[in-house]
């Protein structure tokens, strides 16, 4: 991946570094992802890191895999959420509410063979993956280690698992995060230190954050510089066509970010 995002500077100069856009949870949500990707399109994007849960809830399921597909950009990596697991294996039992599970077979019900093919053949067949991206070590991850896809990274737990990374992405939370953890290492030279850093860039399309707005960020790996996005959307919209046979919850849920 050699494309970079060019910034004016003061004086007329250019910064050149390279970025990379970090998407999580869009959840069926098109107006919320369209809006997002208006957002950013004044960035140069590299490439793209998609964290899982693109289906489900929302009920533009089939039109959010079509978006992603004539994205000009690579994906570095495009893992499965929680919702690609159990939509593909019809496993429902993890979910905690029967609404989730309703939603779930419903969104099964409703998916094109496209959207079937994208998932089978596009998306990673785990929730987790292992990778380097400019001579970094990285961990895409849509839960935590223990469960890659119903686990969640948050800042105060025991994150010793961690400490081989550079870069640790997890979404599943709805709740964006960055955080930097210092490990003890033998390496004098940097003082005995080596660092985590750690990015969840929260939710596109289900936010719960108490913040309704898409959100998502924008990294770059050079630099460490990290910029969270968060873009309002039509949210009158997006619930036109939400579905009687599901929970109106799901519907409701995104004037409130909740």
């Amino acid at each position: 991946f050699h494309y970079y995002l060019c910034r004016q500077l003061k004086g007329g100069g250019m910064e050149i570094y390279m970025a990379v856009l970090l998407m999580s949870d869009i959840h069926g949500n098109f107006n919320a992802l369209k809006e997002m990707l208006g957002k950013v399109k004044n960035y140069k994007i590299d490439a793209c890191i998609l964290l899982g849960d693109i289906i489900d809830y929302g009920m533009h399921s089939n039109e959010i895999i079509q978006m992603l597909q004539s994205l000009k950009y690579p994906f570095i990596c495009n893992i499965r959420g929680n919702h690609e697991k159990a939509v593909m294996e019809k496993d429902y039992v993890n979910f905690s509410s029967k609404r989730g599970r309703e939603s779930a077979m419903y969104t099964r019900n409703t998916l094109d063979e496209n959207s079937f093919s994208y998932i089978n053949d596009k998306m990673a067949a785990r929730g987790l993956l292992e990778f380097t991206y400019y001579n970094k070590r990285c961990l895409a991850v849509h839960g935590s280690i223990e469960d890659e896809y119903w686990g969640i990274v948050t800042p105060g737990q025991e994150l010793a698992e961690y400490s081989n990374y550079d870069y640790v992405f997890s979404g599943h939370s709805h709740k964006p995060h960055f955080f930097e953890v210092y490990y003890g290492t033998n390496d004098v030279k940097r003082r005995n230190q080596k660092k985590t850093i750690f990015i969840n860039p929260g939710s596109i399309g289900q936010p719960r954050n108490l913040n309704p707005m898409a959100q998502a960020a924008v990294l770059d790996f050079e630099t460490e510089e990290l910029h969270f996005f968060k873009a309002g959307y039509n949210i009158t919209e997006e619930q036109k066509d939400f579905a009687d046979s599901v929970d109106i919850f799901y519907k409701e849920r995104l004037w409130y970010g909740i």
